[in-house]
């Protein structure tokens, strides 16, 4: 299959799994892609995307870790230097060592070298999976951040030792002394150079500036640059370790930004907004290609008659229980250590279950199987690598055992109370942005008057619009999903009053074609409050048939006739509205909880307001009014975040989420009246 047309299947794959990821919040979109991968391989046999291990690790490493370096708390990352160190490096060592000897101890057929390489190629983490799974369950935050601090680094390591036992098995000769020596020049000398060169990009864009360069798109490009330029330095003109290179050079960006980001907003905001979408694109490519390669890794051993199938099923439990075993004894004792003798403040007491976390959140991804990929068929005696393809059907078994172990038992995990130390009374924050939704529709309210009753119906309505989007219907409480249903039958009950007033007036005479057109458009209403499919296509099919008429200049005949029959409708229509509003009031004063009468009145007051005052619709002072009560709207959302932060209900880190959803808002609004 052509290249290209590779890439935009596997961009569509992207798209797809994210949808299934909105309907499958249960499961993690990593492993979504991971069975869209294998899918697109039963699907297009011809279909084929072989990379080596370096470019894989420019086009998909360098830019992932140069972004967690960015954006890793320092103050953390500092903090925490004793575990994550641990993790990174002499976990690492550790488990290639240990679960070495456990595989060639299991599988004899294994060569000890080549048993340490898949050992070696198993111990790096992958924290793109945990980080969708910790988006819909609880994981300590202590948990992830030593997690994302490790995989920083461990990659450098897992490879390193990798590549080492791979020479071994390959030219039959290995020196204990020429791989430590070889091993601490590519982690100094790879932080070293990430340390200059980040410096150097950053120097080299201050210079362009100062020249009166101020393309905010050019220095945005050179920006995104930065990862790939200081990868190839490192490792082909001076062949230290660009994996620690980048990620270095992504912490210098990160304490240069903090003195300078006011200075350069502008470019600040657009480099931050193609970040997202790389980020987005490779953190779901990495997936597929992980999927699209399990099958042609595991070919050569189902071939093969003499294996039996169970038996290797076994041996990829085996290994993945001994990987997290080795993973969860470590992550004890070195917890037992940091709360008896280590430096760390309010180290944690050890525990059973966060230790279990960070066993569990270990899950192996894309750099064991690319780097398992790039094992050499033959050694350097013309002898084939042994048992190559068994050693690919163990990393790739061991990949998916860590990822479905990780979505079955953290979300139990997850349950229960929390640990001693963290923090439970937050809000969520999808709770706290409805709140400042709420609020901000509050406020439209109190500053309605006659004159801008239309402009501040049709705000509150892309607020409420929005209210909606912060609603997930698999997470929503039982009381949340009582009470939209209630909403939603109050609003049938309400159409049914529009329906009957329509029908008097028909039973006294009416134009067969308004009548006709009333139907269409209660019907219209009715597929909608029952949000369903048909709504959808309803709603496409009318405007595709008004645009046929339009195109045909059917609007045009008999422009007279229509035009009073136009007037004649409105009019109907603004005492159908009247009455069903009219019974709203009544059923209000027997409800329970008036909120819900007075939503569904709100919004036939906009409606009847529309219909009162049409002509506000098309002018200027509408669009004034309208700007005026957004920015008033804007000032509210703010103050309920300070408030919010204020009183303790949410975390800094939430607050400043939440001032960038309303940021965001804001800049639409700006672009909108600019434009």
């Amino acid at each position: 299959m052509d290249i290209l047309m590779t890439i935009l299947l596997l961009i569509t794959a992207l798209l797809i799994s994210n949808i299934i990821g909105h309907y499958t919040p249960f499961i993690p979109t990593a492993l979504v892609q991971v069975a869209l991968g294998v899918l697109i391989v039963f699907l297009f046999e011809d279909i084929s995307f072989d990379i080596e291990t370096e470019w894989f690790l420019l086009l998909f490493i360098a830019p992932l870790l140069y972004n967690d370096g960015r954006h890793f708390p320092r103050e953390e990352l500092w903090r925490m230097r004793g575990p994550i160190l641990g993790n990174a490096v002499l976990l690492v060592l550790i488990t290639t060592v240990a679960g070495g000897f456990f595989i060639h101890w299991m599988i004899d057929e294994i060569p000890l070298a080549a048993a340490f390489a898949l050992a070696a190629i198993l111990s790096p983490t992958d924290p793109v999976a945990v980080n969708g799974i910790a988006q819909r369950i609880h994981i300590p935050q202590k948990v992830l951040n030593l997690v994302r601090g490790e995989s920083l680094i461990n990659d450098a390591s897992g490879l390193v030792a990798f590549n080492y036992a791979v020479t071994a098995v390959v030219t039959g000769y290995f020196s204990l002394s020429e791989a430590a020596l070889d091993f601490s020049y590519k982690f100094a000398a790879g932080a070293v150079l990430g340390l200059v060169l980040g410096f150097l990009v950053i120097w080299i864009r201050y210079i362009i500036r100062q020249q009166g360069i101020n393309d905010v798109t050019f220095l945005s490009l050179l920006h995104i640059m930065t990862p790939f330029l200081v990868f190839i330095i490192t490792e082909d003109l001076l062949h230290a370790s660009g994996v620690i290179a980048v990620v270095v050079a992504g912490i210098v960006h990160s304490l240069v930004r903090e003195r300078t980001e006011t200075l350069v907003a502008e470019e600040q905001m657009l480099a931050e907004n193609i970040w997202t979408i790389i980020l987005f694109v490779l953190n779901g490519i990495v997936f597929l290609l992980l999927g699209l390669n399990i099958p042609s890794s595991m070919s050569g051993v189902l071939e093969n008659p003499a294996i039996n199938i169970w038996a290797l099923v076994g041996y990829v439990f085996a290994i993945g229980f001994v990987i997290l075993g080795i993973r969860f004894i470590w992550g004890y004792l070195f917890s037992v250590y940091e709360y008896r003798f280590g430096k760390m403040e309010d180290a944690a007491k050890p525990s059973l279950k966060t230790t279990l976390f960070v066993s569990l959140t270990g899950v192996r991804g894309t750099v064991t199987m690319v780097g398992v990929l790039s094992i050499p068929f033959l050694t350097e005696s013309g002898d084939d690598f042994p048992n190559r393809s068994l050693i690919i059907f163990l990393a790739a078994g061991t990949i998916l055992f860590t990822l479905i172990a990780a979505t079955i038992l953290l979300p139990l995990l997850s349950r229960g109370k929390m640990e001693e130390g963290e923090q439970s009374d937050y809000l969520e924050t999808e709770e706290a942005r409805r709140r400042i939704l709420l609020a901000s529709i509050k406020q439209i309210k109190s500053e309605m008057t006659e004159e801008n009753e239309v402009a501040a119906y049709e705000l509150m309505d892309e607020y409420k619009i929005r209210l909606q989007q912060t609603f997930n219907e698999d997470s929503m409480v039982d009381s949340t999903k009582k009470y939209r249903r209630k909403l939603k039958e109050l609003r049938l009950k309400a159409l049914e009053e529009e329906r009957k007033y329509i029908e008097n007036v028909r039973s006294n005479g009416m134009d067969s074609d308004v009548y006709e057109a009333f139907q269409k458009s209660l019907n219209r209403r009715e597929e909608a409050i029952k949000h369903n499919l048909r709504s959808l296509s309803v709603h496409l099919h009318g405007k595709l048939i008004r645009a046929w008429r339009r195109f045909r200049g059917q609007y045009l005949k008999d422009e007279e006739t229509r035009l009073v029959q136009l007037q004649i409708g409105k009019e109907i229509q603004l005492e159908a509205l009247l009455a069903a509003r009219d019974f709203l009031e009544e059923v209000e004063k027997t409800l329970d909880h008036k909120e819900l009468a007075d939503a569904v009145i709100s919004d036939y007051n906009q409606m009847i307001s529309g219909l009162q005052r049409p002509e506000s619709q098309f002018n200027e002072q509408f669009e004034l009014q309208k700007e005026e009560l957004r920015i008033i709207v804007m000032d509210t959302g703010r103050a309920e975040i300070a408030r919010l932060y204020t009183e303790g209900d949410i975390t800094r880190e939430q607050a400043r989420e939440l001032r960038r959803f309303v940021n965001y808002i804001e800049s639409i609004t700006l672009m909108e009246r600019g434009d």
